[in-house]
């Protein structure tokens, strides 16, 4: 553990906008003194789902393609997923996990049943990618584990059956069977789900219904000592409070009744209505205001469930996992409508920004995010189209805070906040976010939310301000198969004289600097 110093000061000073009432001058205080929580890596978790080409095309293209891969896996997406150092891995679903039967996935792939994937676009699903090519792909990533269970179409023993299959070193012939498939030693499950979104797709359920089910089944889902998972239930979304609230009120953890964590699940639409999302590019600059409004409502939702699990779990063993968020606008045209498949732009990557400095906030109670989805569904970090493939806004925006995994959180304080206005609704202009990361040195991460207007902030006691900025004049700048490189990062530092820094925050930017060991 590091020695902290003293509270790092740092003032901002606002040029005036069209948008902001007048100039103002702000002031961002860095309590180094006071760390909060360790921010877990597992706050920037990926979510890949049998969904659209999610995972067929975008991860797994078969030993045989002409698309250059190792065992089946595409080598591009691969070596891009490496270099976002992916923490996590969630699979295989969302809505597909509830008619999901692990069987259908093991053996020769040549024997694997052909379904249909009803959730999602009524394609077939020929279970190519299963139970071994999912723990196989986390380990070429060094990524951790999350399966979730099916609880809507499934039954205990199925269950029961695929943790064993997948966790137990026993003598037993599922075990036997396993190492028949290829695998001989045990699958390392990190995290376990019961169900999801009980409330919807996984089952129409009330809170108190599922609860009872998940006592039933969790009391017979057991693995080794060394290779148990946590296990999460199935919660509520959007302002719903109701599932942590009976969760928490009928589950108490004991040695014979585990609950981990529970989940919620929070979209951005920018027009908060579900028949009209709004489009991925091309949008007017009142859906720029209004999907960023929309996205820092979830504050709110987490506010709402930590303050429940903090009454009924004071000693703060059950964890608030958000393990689906993202943006989601109506499907890019020409596009099959089941498969979700959308653009993703700078206003993606702002987005993404803001969510991470409200997770970290709550990172005692969030210990685990998962964005929806990982590739080629919803808000995407890699495009692809056959051999071709794109990185996204959103894939730099998660690269750019690779230093927050793990890292310690340090409080910031603003004072005299400026506003982002639009008509009678306003938002803040600036959102911070800071942590001192494993290597010694103190990151700060800043968005400016505005369409216009530059934001000037001085840094005080620093050593060194130096990082990366994403930004672009076009508020839906995104890259295309044709110019793949549209936007990206660019490098940014500013010298520093006296342990001063004069910083200039450009409209519509993400910036992510590193202020040295302070």
């Amino acid at each position: 553990m590091f020695k902290l110093k003293p509270v790092l000061f740092c003032c901002l000073s606002l040029f005036a906008s069209s948008v902001l009432a007048k100039s103002a001058s702000v002031d961002i205080n860095i309590d180094a003194q006071h760390p909060g929580a360790v921010l877990n890596k597992n706050i920037y978790g990926q979510f890949m789902e049998h969904l659209g080409r999610g995972i067929y095309e975008g991860i797994w293209v078969g030993k045989n393609s002409s698309i250059p891969n190792k065992d089946g896996f595409r080598l591009d997406v691969l070596q891009a997923l490496k270099e976002l150092k992916v923490p996590l891995l969630r699979w295989p679903g969302g809505c597909f996990a509830d008619e999901y039967h692990w069987r259908d996935g093991i053996g020769p792939r040549d024997q694997r049943p052909r379904t249909v994937n009803s959730n999602w676009g009524g394609v077939i699903e020929d279970n190519a990618f299963g139970t071994h090519e999912f723990f196989e792909f986390a380990e070429l990533l060094g990524a951790e584990t999350y399966v979730n269970g099916n609880l809507g179409t499934g039954s205990p023993k199925e269950m029961v059956d695929w943790l064993n299959y997948m966790t137990s070193d026993a003598d037993t012939t599922l075990v036997r069977e396993r190492k028949k498939n290829g695998r001989d030693k045990p699958f390392k499950v990190d995290y376990f789900a019961i169900g999801n979104e009980s409330w919807g797709c996984g089952g129409n359920m009330t809170p108190d219904y599922y609860a009872d089910l998940y006592k039933q089944y969790s009391a017979f889902l057991k693995a080794p000592a060394d290779n148990m998972p946590k296990f999460i239930a199935s919660g509520g979304t959007n302002e719903q409070t109701d599932w942590t609230q009976t969760l928490s009120d009928k589950i108490k953890p004991s040695w014979s009744l585990r609950m981990d964590a529970i989940s919620h699940h929070y979209y951005t639409i920018p027009t908060n209505n579900w028949e009209t999302k709004g489009s991925a590019t091309g949008f007017p600059k009142e859906q720029w205001f209004s999907a960023l409004q929309q996205t820092l409502r979830i504050e709110d939702f987490i506010k709402q469930n930590v303050a429940i699990l903090d009454k009924n779990d004071p000693d703060k063993k059950v964890g608030f996992y958000v393990d689906e968020w993202g943006t989601w606008y109506d499907v890019d045209k020409g596009t099959n409508p089941g498969f979700l498949y959308q653009q993703n732009t700078l206003r993606d990557a702002i987005i993404a920004g803001l969510n991470i400095h409200i997770f970290n906030r709550y990172a005692e109670r969030v210990q685990m995010t998962n964005i929806a989805q990982m590739v080629n569904v919803l808000q995407a970090m890699i495009l692809t189209d056959k051999e071709k493939m794109i990185l996204t806004p959103t894939y730099y925006a998660f690269k750019m805070h690779i230093p927050f995994q793990d890292a310690t959180y340090l409080p910031v304080s603003l004072s005299n906040i400026p506003q982002y206005k639009s008509g009678d609704a306003s938002i803040p202009a600036l959102s911070a976010s800071a942590a001192k990361a494993q290597d010694g040195n103190t990151y700060i991460s800043l968005v400016n939310t505005q369409l216009e207007g530059a934001i000037e902030v001085t840094l005080d006691q620093v050593k060194q301000a130096k990082g990366q900025l994403l930004t672009s004049d076009k508020m839906d700048q995104h890259n295309t198969f044709a110019q793949p490189h549209n936007i990206q990062p660019s490098d940014y530092s500013a010298k520093v004289k006296n342990g001063k820094a004069v910083i200039s925050v450009p409209a519509k930017s993400l910036m992510v600097l590193n202020l040295g060991k302070i």
